[in-house]
């Protein structure tokens, strides 16, 4: 039990003044987490509550089963975008089908990342380099941060095919119609934070600018609804958009049911040999889709139009409120003075109770208690849709969990088990499923907090845990009149921290590839998205490409005496080569990837080096070889020998001579041919292949540089 609960390590040592440290850490970060949870739980497509429910049992369980004292999980920003783009496909945005998609893709990423970490298999996050995580975090943070321009500027937009088409409409719509009202809550906001962390970075920043703008909302009345019968609107053409609108969606439930019944016809009855009834069925569900597809693009340019209608309302004698099309009545002296815009959905408008907006959008009403204990349903048709982003959103979200708890541990001098920090990770997944959780992992941002307000082990996150279940049973009607507009300046605030361009001059002064492979990562994961596993795909695909080419042709160098009487690159250091020995070096193992490699490299130095008589592979960086790679070896010392040019090993290693000894190929090349280093074997050769030669001083033995003649030091 005490090496697989984090608490019993906690233990030792423990005493009051760490638990006060540990009390005051979990507090000062609850005090982040809740607005910050409520806001990616927004980005992921969920009602804000369910950020709550994702910061209830996560961040205890992670540190309990974890490795780090420090770490604090619980909803975070990349999470949250791949969680909404994963299912946006499959179902709609914060309905009750889309809400159980996010809980099951939380069950299936921590029984992944538990798998994984039970196997400790921790190290497949290599898998995905430093720079293709690099050029993702960067295009995701621009992708965040601009997701949230509608909430900012008070405005609805229905989706786009790509992201770079939501900005054009976001544009669009802003130019025609803008809240300022909403606009001035975020940019206060954004002040509030921005001001605090630089003046007052002690302070709960995110909690003081939530608790200043709802009092301001709530006190300036700064979300004005209303419902009202479709007869108080006096626009003909706002009464015929919505009966038009109302018609495309109309046979949208009736269509879905019966292409359910069909696909669910197909399920049941996929081992029938009735192959053409099949194909009918197939054709028939085939044909509603496309019916239910036109139906939506129809209804989404209705939409498009109701959301740009702004009315005016005009009092009656009687008080009550008739709307027109801004500035279209007469008499100013009985207008509102409010712009009113109707609320429209994904469902068909009630026209004896239209919602109109005619202030800025709150958080609303949110469930008091906590959420009921189930599993989540099972439906093996959607997890095996859902599978290929598991595994990134299981990577990802544990390559981020990782860095902040290393970062951490590089402070505190704390020692990390990267896969108990996986089996963490994992439950935390799963036991937040069971609590209506969606995808969760580390934060380096309330991790940062959590270090900084002194806390010494997990159990700070249990008092986290502990402040999140007091709210969701006490203090959830407080949140009802925080702004829309707040939640996305503290998103765009904390996505900041994504942004690191230094990333991509470190990756090209290190390997220009690596510079390119983030480059080209960045560029594609803003290309494709909302479509971000493309990116991601794309960049670990790219580095993996890399390193096979790398691999195939691992570096070959000729070995000559340097100044400090050691062996370097002849080539690289400018020195002489011996001709008559050429000392060989093979970076890298030999298998079968590169065994040819080897094989062109030895006969390019026997065709160029004339007077050749012996070649000394420096087998010392050979650290494997297989089957391949001891045939192409075979092969060589054949070839070589039979062109009257004598091979020999040095610094063969134990694993390399195992292989050649279970071959009997160290019985080809000759024990005598072995040597335990490259002086040695010089020492061997040196006399036998020099004997009548005409070098006097060989590079091999003497310090040799080369130098240019009189005329090419003129030129």
């Amino acid at each position: 039990m005490k090496s697989f609960i984090s608490y019993f390590d906690w233990l030792e040592g423990y005493g009051r003044t760490i638990l006060k440290r540990d009390i005051l850490a979990g507090l000062t970060v609850a005090l982040v987490l809740i607005p910050q949870s409520m806001a990616y739980a927004e980005l992921a497509g969920l009602p804000p509550y369910y950020g709550l429910y994702a910061s209830f049992l996560p961040p205890m369980i992670a540190a309990l089963f974890g490795s780090s004292r420090q770490l604090a999980t619980g909803p975070v920003a990349v999470v949250s975008l791949l969680t909404a783009t994963t299912l946006e496909p499959l179902a709609t945005a914060g309905s009750q089908q889309y809400i159980a998609y996010a809980i099951l893709l939380a069950l299936l990423v921590g029984v992944f990342q538990f798998c994984l970490g039970a196997l400790k298999l921790g190290l497949v996050v290599n898998f995905i380099s430093h720079p293709v995580v690099n050029g993702f975090s960067n295009a995701a943070a621009l992708i965040i941060a601009t997701s949230q321009l509608p909430k900012l500027f008070g405005i609805s937009i229905d989706k786009a095919p790509h992201h770079y088409q939501m900005i054009l409409g976001v544009i669009n719509s802003a130019v025609h119609y803008l809240h300022w009202p909403t606009l001035l809550m975020g940019a206060l906001a954004f002040f509030l934070m921005y001001g605090l962390k630089r003046i007052a970075p002690k302070l709960p920043n995110v909690l003081v600018a939530v608790t200043i703008t709802t009092i301001l909302s709530w006190s300036l009345g700064f979300e004005h609804n209303m419902v009202v019968d479709v007869a108080a609107i006096r626009s003909e053409q706002v009464k015929q958009t919505i009966e038009k609108f109302n018609r495309a969606l109309a046979p949208l439930e009736a269509l879905a049911a019966k292409r359910a019944r069909l696909i669910q016809n197909l399920k049941i009855g996929s081992d029938s040999t009735d192959k053409l009834k099949e194909l009918d069925t197939r054709h028939t569900a085939e044909r509603i889709a496309l019916e239910i597809a036109q139906s939506k693009t129809a209804a989404r340019k209705y939409r498009s139009r109701i959301r740009r209608f702004l009315l005016e309302g005009v009092r009656s004698e009687g008080g009550s409120l008739s709307f027109y099309h801004v500035n279209e009545f007469a008499d100013r002296s009985r207008v509102d003075g409010r712009v009113w815009r109707l609320n429209v959905g994904n469902t068909p408008l009630q026209t004896s109770r239209l919602q109109l907006i005619g202030g800025g959008e709150v958080v609303g009403d949110i469930p008091r208690g906590l959420p009921s204990f189930s599993l989540p349903q099972i439906d093996y048709h959607i997890i095996l849709h859902l599978l290929p982003f598991v595994v990134i959103i299981a990577l990802l979200g544990f390559m981020e969990a990782i860095s902040v708890a290393k970062a951490m541990a590089a402070k505190t001098g704390q020692r990390l088990d990267p896969n108990r920090e996986l089996i963490g990770q994992g439950l935390a997944n799963i036991i937040g499923a069971v609590t209506k959780s969606y995808p969760i992992s580390g934060s380096f941002s309330r991790s940062a907090v959590n270090l900084q307000s002194g806390a010494v082990s997990g159990l700070s996150s249990v008092f986290t845990s502990l402040t999140v279940v007091v709210v969701l049973l006490l203090f959830t009607p407080l949140f009802y009149h925080l702004p829309q507009s707040v939640l996305a300046a503290i998103i765009m605030l904390a996505v900041v921290g994504l942004v690191n361009i230094r990333g991509f001059i470190h990756a090209w002064q290190a390997q220009w590839y690596d510079g390119a492979i983030s480059i080209i990562t960045f560029v594609v994961t803003l290309a494709f998205a909302p479509h971000l596993d493309r990116g991601i795909l794309i960049g670990a695909g790219l580095s993996i490409l890399v390193f096979l080419y790398k691999s195939m042709r691992p570096k070959v160098v000729d070995l000559s005496l340097g100044a400090d009487r050691a062996m370097h690159d002849a080539v690289a250091s400018g020195l002489e080569q011996c001709r008559y020995i050429d000392v060989v070096r093979f970076d890298g193992p030999l298998f079968f990837a590169n065994a040819s490699y080897l094989e062109d490299q030895i006969r390019n130095r026997r065709k160029s080096k004339k007077e050749l008589k012996h070649i000394i592979i420096s087998a010392g960086s050979i650290n494997d070889i297989d089957s391949s790679g001891e045939e192409a070896l075979s092969l060589t010392v054949d070839r070589v020998r039979s062109a009257g040019i004598d091979i020999s090993l040095s610094g063969v290693n134990r694993a390399v001579m195992q292989v050649l000894n279970r071959t009997h190929l160290i019985v080809k090349i000759g024990e005598d041919h072995i040597y335990p280093t490259i002086e040695s074997a010089i020492n061997a050769v040196h006399e036998i292949t020099h004997r009548g030669g005409k070098e006097k001083d060989c590079p091999l033995t003497t310090v040799r540089r080369i130098t240019r003649s009189p005329e090419k030091r003129e030129n």
